[in-house]
């Protein structure tokens, strides 16, 4: 594969959610990433191309409760640069494939572990996902309409901004620490600490008086202000509106045919003055369609954009010019990001069956046919 990193080696101990789209991102790179899949008792022959997290990678299935299986994962380990593993705290050590073990076969190992709760703390070892991990950190109360509850914003947030994306970064701070030190590391990315640090903005604008941490919809960024929000059209179709700065209002108050009426007479800082300008902006869009308010917005310095589902988001003229989503097995998906100027990154292959690559990965680490038929005989690889 090509990208910037083209040459590290990755053991994903195959998991959901996070670990595999930080995965993917590693791949989309041009890591190697090798993912260690539970032996199924019905093998498959085939990948499941649409999960999309699954590209760029080879597989191997391994029967990690046989000693001959471990035995198996610790060539594999002494190999790699990175293992990534998302179990709950204490399962691989349980499994003997915690942190000092590994250490002791491959002491420059970046062992990541991926978690929701975090290797320690009260809720450490319980259950949980996305919605339930965001909603201790403040950041789900303050997503929503101030009439109704918060908003599950999709799995976006959590298992993705603050788990993968703060493990990805984890990842590549330890081996960029390890060029100097030549050891290796434990990374403890928990989804609850990431979130936290995407608030950070939010922490201080609390700090600063200017956000309210009480209540939905009266600050500047949750949808409060007129100035900052989504609106209906005549269609049913909706726009978004993120026009703060005063002379970007200038150019809404100017686009919706209001200069001179008391509209332009918003005054930013009053925030109990919100209400009425917002019921007005509100009425105005409702009176044309989403195609007709982009003629007149779109591409100026309003901040605006029409609010697309996902299946408009592919055929998006901006989309389709920067080549944003790509198609492979037929399917519309992600094209790497970010970009880059000489080590181009590129999607991989396509989701593979869970043992396809297990006799040349093995052969690889010099297992002898006789040894590798041994292996599954014995249930430890399929």
């Amino acid at each position: 594969m090509a990208g910037p990193l083209k040459g590290l080696r990755v053991i994903e101990i195959a998991g959901i959610g996070p670990g595999p789209f930080a995965c993917m991102l590693l791949a989309d790179m041009g890591a190697e990433i090798i993912r260690v899949n539970r032996v199924l008792s019905e093998p498959r022959s085939e990948g499941n191309v649409s999960d999309i997290l699954a590209r760029g990678r080879r597989c191997v299935s391994v029967n990690m409760k046989t000693a001959e299986g471990i035995e198996a994962i610790f060539k594999l380990i002494e190999s790699a640069d990175i293992l990534v593993e998302g179990f709950r705290p204490g399962v691989m050590e349980k499994l003997g494939l915690g942190p000092d073990e590994c250490e002791k076969r491959n002491p420059g190992l970046i062992y990541a572990r991926m978690t929701g709760w975090g290797q320690d703390g009260p809720l450490s070892h319980s259950a949980g996902h996305d919605l339930n991990y965001i909603a201790v950190t403040g950041a789900l109360d303050a997503i929503g309409r101030s009439e109704g509850g918060p908003v599950p914003p999709l799995n976006l947030l959590g298992d993705f901004g603050g788990g993968s994306m703060y493990l990805v970064m984890g990842i590549l701070a330890a081996l960029h620490e390890k060029q100097n030190s030549g050891k290796g590391q434990v990374i403890d990315a928990a989804i609850t600490d990431g979130v936290i640090s995407l608030m950070a903005m939010h922490q201080g604008f609390a700090a600063m008086g200017m956000t309210r941490f009480d209540e939905r919809q009266t600050n500047i960024l949750d949808g409060g202000a007129p100035f900052y929000d989504t609106y209906e059209c005549a269609d049913g179709k909706w726009i978004s509106v993120g026009s703060i700065e005063p002379q970007f209002y200038a150019l809404l108050v100017e686009k919706l045919g209001q200069t001179g009426t008391d509209l332009d007479d918003q005054k930013f800082s009053d925030k109990g003055a919100w209400a009425e300008p917002k019921e007005k902006i509100k009425a105005i869009i409702k009176t044309k369609t989403r195609d007709e308010w982009c003629q007149l917005m779109e591409g100026t310095d309003v901040c605006f954009a029409p609010v697309l589902n996902t299946l408009e988001a592919i055929d998006y003229p901006h989309n389709k010019a920067r080549e944003s989503f790509i198609v492979q097995d037929g399917i519309a998906q992600t094209a790497p990001a970010p970009r880059f100027s000489r080590t181009r990154a590129e999607a991989g292959r396509s989701p593979v069956a869970p043992n396809a690559d297990t006799d040349e990965i093995f052969a690889e680490l010099g297992y002898s046919k006789a040894q590798l038929a041994a292996l599954k005989s014995s249930g430890a690889v399929q």
